[in-house]
């Protein structure tokens, strides 16, 4: 079997904010992770640790979602903002974290560390145990250019300019821990947060910059997914709209029926129920852009010119990524290793989420450190970078590239591809997710090609992982392509359980 890549079927274009991350304060991702204070042994600057911000610079995410998850549902910004000295200090339960919180990583160290490392900020609102006040307080303080006591405020604590923050989550996983709510009980409380919201301009027919992000569906239960989206456009269509413009589901691959496999030890059975547990987002993604599609059918016609009809609500992926059962027992909390099980499963997701670009607009991958599927990993002044790093930064050519309609899957060799344009530049991602096989796939192009160059992530046995002790043991490494012709026809050979990225110039 050979696998034609025709540059010319394409899909869209893949926002580069589908490459995003999250950041909340769970187990040690905040604390320790990358925050240590001004005052730590461990080199900083200004109090976030200098390793692994050279590392958050070097994979430059576009997106940077925080506080969080459940941790925004108990955040009141005001705990931090300030002078550190006087902030109060309060108890973080989320998760299992059970510290406490001396709100030293609080609004302007956030907003700062996105502006040195190149984010956009996506700030989720506390819906929860918070109130509108405070939310549009919140906003006041961040964004307001007019001379105001909040806008003083902020240029007292350091920040002359607005930050500009344009993206707001209302609420998060109202469905549990976010207030345990219906959709409708939901919509309610959302559509007063949501009309509250300033909007940062001069004139009543300018368009707000905010974009508002409603709470979406636990895509872990599909048929209740399913009924809670089509609730909650249903009562999003009686009478106005407020504004909404993106919609977040979130979707873990749990891996809890075995409770014996662990991030680092495990069967081929466990492999392949985890390499097809990543898969299932395919056809959830579809699920949901096809119920948006029908819920805004329900929305009204307008009655007169001056009033306008909601046409699009984009689909969020907020949180992703691989969730292993010793995690719910690891102290600090939710911290787990990272093997190639888990780069083939978050190769295989960043696929997903790119193939479908025309219907996907952001995600963000949980959690960028020492949580669940991280890209680092920190021990005091020790630092970790897992595969799962690799792959981002193999796969960052990929954004603002066109998507093509290729195979999701080769039939014969079983490896799993996706390939994207930028001018004559292509860039053809091959999964291996074969436990212990290597596998052979070849490509075929309508025009003549040249290799450029070939980055391979695997390891020489799956179960391996990067520990102090042996940091490098899974890294990304080049291939050597002076062999490679000059050719319509490429063939090349995957080791088992790995991930390549292969890029090549149309002649």
């Amino acid at each position: 079997m050979t696998v034609l890549i025709n540059t010319g079927q394409t899909i869209g274009v893949i926002n580069p904010r589908l490459h995003g991350q999250f950041i909340e304060f769970l187990g040690n991702c905040i604390n320790e992770g990358i925050w240590v204070g001004e005052d730590s042994n461990i080199p900083n600057t200004n109090g976030i640790r200098n390793d692994v911000l050279a590392l958050l610079k070097q994979l430059a995410p576009p997106v940077l979602r925080w506080p969080g998850g459940c941790y925004a549902d108990t955040y009141h910004w005001r705990d931090g903002v300030g002078p550190r000295d006087k902030r109060p200090v309060s108890f973080n339960e989320n998760f299992g974290t059970f510290t406490r919180d001396d709100h030293q990583f609080g609004t302007d160290e956030f907003l700062r560390l996105c502006e040195t490392i190149g984010a956009e900020p996506w700030i989720n609102v506390n819906m929860l145990s918070g109130n509108i006040a405070e939310m549009k307080d919140w906003m006041e303080y961040i964004n307001r250019r007019e001379g105001t006591t909040l806008s003083h405020e902020r240029q007292a604590n350091g920040h002359q300019d607005p930050y500009n923050t344009w993206m707001w989550g209302l609420g998060n996983e109202v469905w549990a821990g976010g207030g345990t709510m219906t959709p409708a009980t939901y919509m309610n409380e959302y559509r007063r947060f949501a009309s509250a919201m300033p909007k940062f301009t001069k004139s009543v027919f300018e368009k707000s910059k905010m974009y508002a992000i409603a709470s979406g569906p636990d895509a872990n239960k599909p048929r209740e997914a399913v009924k809670w989206t089509e609730d909650f456009f249903k009562s999003l269509a009686d009478y106005r709209q407020p504004p909404i413009n993106g919609y977040d589901m979130h979707f873990y691959n749990w891996n809890i029926s075995d409770q014996k496999d662990t991030p680092t030890s495990f069967t081929e059975k466990g492999w392949n129920r985890v390499i097809n547990g990543a898969l299932e987002l395919e056809e959830l993604i579809n699920a949901q852009f096809t119920l948006i599609k029908n819920g805004l059918k329900l929305i009204h016609e307008p009655e007169t010119s001056m009033d306008s009809k909601l046409a699009t609500v984009d689909l969020i992926v907020g949180e992703w990524g691989n969730w292993h059962y010793s995690a719910f027992k690891a102290q600090p909390a939710l911290k787990q290793q990272v093997t190639m099980r888990d780069a083939i499963t978050t190769a295989l997701t960043l696929d997903i989420l790119q193939r479908n670009c025309d219907k996907v607009t952001m995600a963000c991958n949980a959690q960028t450190i020492n949580v669940l599927n991280s890209l680092v990993l920190t021990e005091e002044d020790k630092m970790i970078v897992t595969p799962n790093f690799d792959v981002f930064m193999m796969y960052k050519a990929h954004q603002g590239g066109i998507a093509l309609d290729v195979p999701r899957q080769d039939p014969d060799s079983g490896v799993y591809l996706f390939a994207s344009k930028k001018g004559k530049e292509v860039i053809i991602d091959m999964i291996n997710a074969s436990y212990d096989e290597q596998k052979t796939v070849n490509l075929d192009f309508l025009t003549e090609v040249s290799v450029e160059s070939l980055t391979r992530l695997a390891a020489d046995d799956p179960h391996d992982c990067n520990t102090i002790s042996n940091p490098d043991a899974v890294r990304a490494y080049q291939v050597d392509t002076t062999d490679f012709p000059i050719a319509k026809h490429q063939r090349l050979t995957l080791p088992a359980a790995s991930v390549s990225t292969l890029s090549i110039y149309l002649k």
